[in-house]
């Protein structure tokens, strides 16, 4: 899983890059569950058996999700030790296996008065949570990323900040789907990262409080949002979440995504347009079913004009709701403002 091959962009990288998932699901799941038998000794009906388990909750949280995950890293291990030259297995147990149930898809999304809350609470000073993680939170409501895709921002990756048409260019690998993003940056979305750059030095847009020249944790903003009274871990500082704090519905940064989308809906966007902006493939344009490899393939057009309308609709939308059109300034912060980027 972790051998380096050469990648679209040119790097090095391992095979499966999300191998460390992987490693967890065998590691949590897999290991307790079946790790006493050799690989030739597993049946079907263990792995069914494992399933079952893990969505009755006897590995934790009940979860038809971890069951899905469990049975995808499962199958990706004994398809490599069937593989001819290797023969550790005759064939894959993870093949026929009952159906798992579908699971619900996620509908959490913010009010206005949820949003005017949130926005405005991110400005507080009183909060426990570093102020890079709350822009950044800002950043993918404004924008519609993905947080692993924003958090890794780097100065050169943003262009023409002080022009009409600032954009940031997402480099693949850290790209959900493997491929290039740019995204068209609204004036609300300027603002924050220029709030975020704090000095001419820094490379990355939402650096570390904690380990200078890196970019904040992963989970730094479901952390933020969610708290750290759950933790097991005896010595880490038990934090309440923000949605505690300011006294909000839980959710995640997944959801703003969401939000934005459903804002861009309601202002009356056409999917495809909002689609592009969450890089969401699109199957059908005007009821006319579009062969993959089209998008694939063929159209490599990043759709800026329509991307960049649904963004700044988003942005002015957003200004309607927190009443404001501005961010807080330089003397409410505290933070000195950076010189522009050209």
């Amino acid at each position: 899983m972790k051998t380096p091959v050469k990648k679209p962009d040119g790097e090095m990288r391992p095979r499966l890059e999300s191998w460390e998932n992987t490693a967890s699901h065998l590691d949590r799941f897999l290991r307790p569950g079946l790790g006493r038998k050799l690989a030739m000794e597993v049946t079907k009906h263990d792995i069914a058996t494992l399933s079952n388990d893990i969505v009755a909750g006897k590995f934790g949280k009940p979860s038809v999700s971890n069951a899905r995950h469990m049975r995808k890293a499962a199958s990706g291990l004994f398809n490599w030790a069937a593989e001819a030259g290797r023969d550790y297995v005759t064939a894959s147990p993870c093949v026929n296996l009952p159906k798992l149930d579908p699971e619900h898809p996620r509908t959490r999304v913010l009010s206005e008065d949820e949003i005017r809350t949130f926005w405005h609470g991110l400005d507080r000073k009183d909060l426990p949570w570093d102020r890079k993680t709350r822009l950044a939170l800002k950043f993918e409501l404004v924008t519609m990323l993905r947080s692993r895709e924003l958090l890794g921002a780097r100065r050169d990756e943003l262009f023409g900040l002080d022009g009409e048409h600032a954009r940031f260019d997402v480099p693949l690998k850290r790209v959900k789907k493997r491929r290039v993003i740019q995204q068209p940056l609204s004036d609300l979305a300027v603002e924050i990262i220029k709030e975020a750059l704090t000095s001419d030095d820094q490379q990355f847009v939402f650096e570390s409080p904690m380990y200078k020249g890196q970019p904040v944790h992963r989970k730094a903003m479901a952390d933020a949002l969610r708290g750290t009274k759950h933790e097991k871990n005896k010595d880490k500082t038990k934090t309440p979440g923000l949605c505690e704090l300011l006294g909000l519905k839980p959710f995640t940064p997944h959801d703003l995504r969401r939000t934005a989308a459903t804002l861009a809906g309601d202002l009356g966007f056409d999917d495809a347009w909002i689609a592009k902006c969450l890089d969401h493939a699109a199957s059908k344009k005007s009821e006319q079913i579009v062969p993959t490899v089209t998008g694939k393939v063929y159209n490599h057009s990043k759709r800026m004009k329509e991307k960049r309308a649904v963004l700044e609709g988003v942005a002015a939308e957003l200004r309607r709701i927190i009443g404001t059109q501005r961010l807080a300034t330089q003397a409410e912060t505290g933070l000195r403002l950076p010189r522009l980027i050209a």
